[in-house]
């Protein structure tokens, strides 16, 4: 092994390392006060330990990994309303197991960011638990009625999801709401802890994560035991789609509640001047929004755009990695060798809305997904799409000319073809917007997440 690479794998050790050790104090200090107000809790006494201020030693190292947390209303923007039906008293959740949001990369991010504000206007007091690394500063302590304690996580793909749950678990066990609310099966590896501090615990289960290409044996086994831990030790679970539900159903013997990802409607009046920056022209291009990560599979759409012979349309990837890796670097190197092939890195905003709405066709070659909302957004924009064969696509059952075998590059070439050369018409792309808004409603999943949270709240 080359010195450096050596040298360089000693560095990353040498920092995680102290990322460990600068932890240690804040969580020994924390489960000691936690599982103390827990035991009082059980035997009903009043102690000192009930009063976080009592203890200046804790609070001062809380301090420390709590970034900018509010408690204020300060900072409410947009379309933020309280709900006259439920304010006069609120439930209290804390939300955990995301980076953060908005303008941040991700399925959950997504998830999260469109059903906060609503979870908010149902009657929820709703603090999210961000990793500060993540969580954009100009953002502050609150958005559309939602509240954010930015807490510290170590940069890590190994590390930064269990670290940082395990952190929220600790300060929800010190605030004390009524739900805890975990997205993702690796962060529900810590709902048994939650529930030893006595907290009430919802799990959404957003997809089997142990299926992605990027994770080795022993990450695949961590987030099999997250999965089996929140499903089996929650007080509630929300799955995003009927795949799912039955996974749940026949690995772990518990039911759950579907709730599947929405999208809010577009306007299609989005003007195409953000595309020049690209080198794009309206209906000429073909578009993937996602995180370049191996298991959405560009590589192959790639080779498909390369054979199908297209010299007036171009392929454009919209996303980025969080932790860039040799597949990144392979995407980019094959990407290289066609100039019509485009990166745009993260977007969001208009100029995201843009690229939707001129797009003449969305891909979507991937080998997992939960419910993929990049999809679901292509279609509120009415685009003709194309998307892999994996359960969680055709689950949307789509017209079955939509789906391709998985990996089959010579399938995909001639469906990207076929879509290209026979547009659809204006009453087909209106037919599959007003589809998609009778099926995908935010408001709807956010009524229903709302009932969850009460059951969860008045279960034993």
């Amino acid at each position: 092994m080359p010195k450096s690479l050596i040298k360089s794998k000693l560095h990353l050790l040498a920092k995680a390392s102290a990322d460990l050790r600068l932890a240690f104090v804040y969580l020994l200090d924390t489960v000691t006060w936690s599982l103390r107000l827990s035991v009082a809790d059980m035997i009903g006494t009043q102690t000192p330990w009930r009063n976080l201020a009592t203890n200046s030693h804790l609070s001062h190292n809380t301090k420390a990994f709590i970034l900018d947390a509010s408690a204020t209303k300060a900072g409410y923007v947009d379309t933020w309303h309280p709900s006259p039906v439920h304010v006069a008293k609120p439930l209290r959740v804390m939300m955990l197991g995301l980076r953060g949001f908005p303008q941040v990369q991700g399925g959950i991010e997504t998830h999260a960011e469109h059903l906060a504000p609503l979870l908010v206007q149902q009657g929820c007091d709703l603090e999210v638990i961000v990793r500060a690394p993540y969580q954009p500063l100009h953002i502050g302590n609150a958005w559309q009625g939602v509240k954010f304690t930015r807490l510290w996580a170590p940069k890590s793909k190994a590390l930064e999801a269990i670290v940082h749950t395990f952190l929220g678990v600790m300060y929800a066990a010190m605030k004390r709401p009524d739900i805890l609310h975990i997205h993702a099966i690796g962060p529900a590896l810590m709902t048994p802890l939650a529930r030893l501090l006595g907290l009430k615990v919802v799990v959404t289960h957003h997809g089997p994560d142990y299926d992605r290409q990027k994770w080795g044996g022993f990450a695949k086994f961590v987030l099999k035991t997250g999965e089996w831990a929140g499903m089996r030790f929650s007080h509630g679970r929300i799955v995003i789609s009927n795949v799912i539900r039955e996974l749940v159903a026949n690995k772990h013997q518990v039911q759950s509640e579907i709730i599947r990802n929405g999208v809010n409607m577009p306007q299609l009046d989005t003007c195409e001047s953000h595309l020049a920056q690209f080198g794009l022209t309206k209906q000429r291009y073909i578009l993937l929004v996602s995180r370049l990560v191996p298991e959405k599979r560009h590589l192959d759409l790639i080779e498909a755009f390369n054979h199908a012979d297209l010299p007036d349309h171009k392929l454009v990837f919209v996303g980025t990695s969080d932790h860039p890796d040799a597949y990144v670097a392979a995407l980019q190197q094959a990407a290289s060798q066609n100039k019509n092939i485009v990166l745009t890195g993260f977007q969001q905003g208009e100029v995201l809305r843009s690229l939707y709405t001129h797009a003449a066709l969305f891909v979507l070659p991937s080998s997992h997904e939960g419910l993929s909302i990049s999809l679901l957004e292509a279609l509120s924009y009415g685009l003709p799409v194309l998307a892999s064969d994996i359960p969680a696509n055709t689950e949307l059952s789509l017209n079955p000319m939509t789906y391709f075998e998985l990996g089959n590059v010579p399938m995909l070439t001639e469906k990207i073809r076929s879509k290209i050369r026979n547009p659809q018409s204006h009453e087909a792309k209106m037919d599959k917007r007003a589809w998609i808004d009778s099926q995908y409603n935010w408001r709807k999943v956010a009524e229903k997440t709302y009932s969850e949270y009460r059951k969860a709240a008045h279960s034993i």
